[in-house]
């Protein structure tokens, strides 16, 4: 027979996936107002964060129920902690989410002077992480997680070029200086949500394998040092 601690942590990963679901749809729901000029969908995004936070919310007391109540040990244990950084995570992506949206209202109150072109390309290097981070945890799949881990240098690479470029034209233009400012916000929300899904994919190699790979660079750097 299941458990009821396992019926219950069962219980906790489809109220993660709920949360993961709500979040993409939000981000999602962003870049199209953006692509498309909507005010009223960038509203609605806007609108919804409520919901999200209450999700955030009811997990984040999930977890501290079954830690108070259920006293669970090993893999259960690593499960449980983890699913708090996951949600605390994807909460601060839903925010992200809402950043991007509250910028094209500004954006679409004046005519389109250029769009950067790598802002489509850097949401959906930021959007793929995502979705293949949650994938990683669904399946407990660490070899995923590990490889959302090391893209997010592609992320920042194209984050860099990016502002580079919107800098650049706003040097060259200066009518585009308000335009470029909210790209650059729009971009760093981009980036951080590379960065949230990487943290992502490392809380689940940590809750499948034990295995840290957090800040995997420095403590290599710090080795190298001793030696």
């Amino acid at each position: 027979m299941i458990s009821s601690l396992h019926r219950e942590l069962a219980d906790l990963k489809i109220n993660l996936l709920k949360m993961a679901s709500m979040v993409e749809e939000a981000l999602q729901d962003a870049m199209q107002a953006l692509d498309k000029r909507d005010g009223v969908m960038a509203s609605t995004v806007i609108e919804k964060d409520d919901q999200i936070n209450e999700m955030e919310n009811f997990i984040d007391q999930q977890c501290l129920k079954l830690l108070a109540l259920k006293q669970p040990m090993a893999i259960d244990l690593r499960f449980i902690t983890m699913a708090m950084k996951i949600n605390l995570g994807l909460e601060r992506i839903g925010d992200q989410a809402v950043n991007i949206a509250e910028r094209t209202l500004l954006l679409i109150e004046h005519p389109v002077i250029m769009r950067p072109m790598g802002v489509r390309k850097l949401a959906r290097i930021s959007q793929q992480m995502l979705r293949d981070s949650m994938d990683a945890f669904v399946r407990r799949d660490a070899r995923l997680a590990e490889s959302v881990c090391e893209r997010d240098d592609e992320a920042d690479y194209v984050y860099l070029r990016l502002v580079c470029d919107i800098l650049e034209h706003m040097t060259e233009d200066l009518t585009f200086v308000e335009q470029g400012v909210h790209f650059t916000v729009i971009a760093h929300n981009l980036e951080r949500v590379a960065d949230h899904a990487t943290n992502i994919g490392e809380d689940v190699v940590y809750m499948v394998e034990g295995r840290v790979i957090k800040h995997k660079p420095l403590l290599k750097d710090l080795d190298s040092k001793k030696a």
